[in-house]
């Protein structure tokens, strides 16, 4: 499911997280867990436990850390995202029909899986 949703620019990140899940988290009923950074860690859990059913989980940094570091779970989805970006059809071509855009998404994905399975030499 694609959406495209407006909301004020002038709202934190937090506000924007709890008007979008306002709006949607009945559209995922299955949902048990969001996975967020540091950013979100003020205000979002507490208006989460009274407003839905689904937990949060603040991924931090290693304690010491500074700078660049890999954050567990987080960088999987990042990582799918810039491989869906190496896809033309996907990430060049602006559908405005949302199933044409996710079939592009799925053809990108078995395109990379047969790579991985049979590389060119």
């Amino acid at each position: 499911m694609l959406r495209v949703l407006v909301h004020p620019v002038d709202i934190s990140d937090t506000e924007g997280a709890e008007w979008l899940l306002a709006a949607h988290h009945q559209s995922f009923p299955r949902m048990q867990e969001i996975r967020v950074d540091e950013g979100y860690k003020q205000g979002l859990n507490e208006w989460m436990q009274q407003n839905t059913t689904i937990r949060l989980n603040v991924i931090e940094k290693p304690p010491g850390q500074k700078g660049f570091a890999v954050i567990p779970k987080r960088w999987v989805v990042e990582r799918s995202i810039a491989w869906a970006g190496r896809n033309r059809l996907a990430s060049k071509e602006y559908n405005r029909n949302p199933e044409s855009s996710e079939a592009f998404l799925y053809l990108g994905s078995i395109a990379m899986l047969l790579n991985r399975l049979y590389p060119r030499c």
